[in-house]
């Protein structure tokens, strides 16, 4: 999320640096962080309102967790929760909420990743932590959870929610 407002006051910052009475109008109040906050807290409900009409459209049954995280379990698995610097190997559909398949394990093969230590994006880390092995789920994440403001630089375009379908292979 930082990298967003980050952005977004670098953009908001060059627009309004140039002086251009045309853009400010009459006005020549500068965007403060206020302005920079109402933005971000705008986009973050238009991103909500695109996941909630699209766990309805699908007829999904999911939770929110208080990060934002949107999670569905299809399968509770064994065992105990995956935790902090698990080595969890699991198989992955990721798709953008349009239905594009984006990246999957049977392309790129099983990911193997220490939970915990920042190596995915922040909501698929957290949603494996309310996984068990064997366990199967669904999650929404929106973009500040997922690959933020700038996308991955391949397949995922900028602000982009993105689904997860995941499956645990293998906790150690």
């Amino acid at each position: 999320m930082n990298k967003e407002l980050t952005l977004i006051l670098i953009i908001l910052s060059l627009l309004f640096a140039c002086g251009n009475n045309s853009i400010l109008g009459d006005n020549k109040k500068r965007p403060g962080i206020q302005d920079l906050e109402g933005l971000n807290r705008y986009m973050v409900e238009k991103d909500r309102e695109r996941i909630e009409s699209y766990i309805e459209r699908k007829g999904l049954k999911m939770e929110e967790s208080p990060l934002g995280l949107w999670y569905g379990t299809i399968f509770e698995g064994e065992g105990d929760t995956i935790k902090s610097n698990d080595r969890v190997t699991f198989e992955y559909i990721c798709a953008l909420l349009d239905g594009t398949v984006c990246y999957t394990s049977e392309e790129l093969g099983k990911k193997e990743v220490i939970v915990g230590k920042g190596d995915i994006e922040a909501g698929l880390d957290a949603g494996l932590r309310l996984m068990k092995g064997g366990g199967e789920a669904n999650f929404i994440l929106p973009p500040y959870l997922a690959f933020g403001l700038k996308g991955d630089g391949k397949r995922i375009p900028s602000r982009s929610v993105v689904v997860y379908w995941i499956k645990i292979v293998s906790v150690n």
